[in-house]
């Protein structure tokens, strides 16, 4: 069984919900998840002991925000190379742009940490998703659905890592 961390970054709440329905669909995969607030992730110490990892924030001012990149500064002290990972983000204006938050730190994370990263591409709550500012599709079945599938792909990762030792 391997264990997946994932780590958000949001002040609504719509962050942490995503975050907590990919962790479910990291256990339906049959393995641990842990979801930390990046307040909780203290240094690269914080980051060791996982198998995989999965990053989400939301998208202000049409980017990353500050206190995010700073945690990305502190995963990339770290030892990620070689391990599962995806990358999620909300954001709920449509000039948030073609490249997500959640592009952005897909990449980082492929290219700059080095990791095996899902094949499902970076995660988003798309603007459309949102309605009238609230998190309609999140708190819907479709919603909580993608996000699962989301965690389960990475989980997916880990089953396929162990069977080919």
């Amino acid at each position: 069984m391997g264990k997946t961390l994932i780590v958000y970054y949001g002040t609504s709440g719509i962050t942490e919900m995503m975050a907590q329905y990919i962790a479910e669909g990291v256990r339906i995969a049959g393995h641990e998840a842990d979801v930390k607030h990046i307040d909780n992730i203290k240094g690269p110490r914080d980051l060791s002991g996982y198998d995989g990892y999965i990053f989400g924030s939301a998208t202000y001012h049409l980017g990353i925000p500050q206190p995010f990149e700073a945690f990305l500064n502190v995963a990339g002290q770290s030892d990620l190379r070689g391990k599962a990972g995806g990358a999620f983000s909300s954001r709920a204006h449509p000039s948030s742009g073609e490249e997500s938050v959640a592009a952005l730190v897909f990449d980082r994370m492929e290219s700059f940490f080095n990791m095996k990263m899902t094949n499902l591409g970076p995660f988003d709550l798309k603007p459309e998703w949102l309605e009238g500012g609230k998190p309609a599709l999140i708190e819907r079945r479709e919603g909580m659905r993608a996000c699962q599938d989301y965690g389960k792909a990475v989980g997916e990762m880990l089953t396929n890592k162990a069977g080919s030792l």
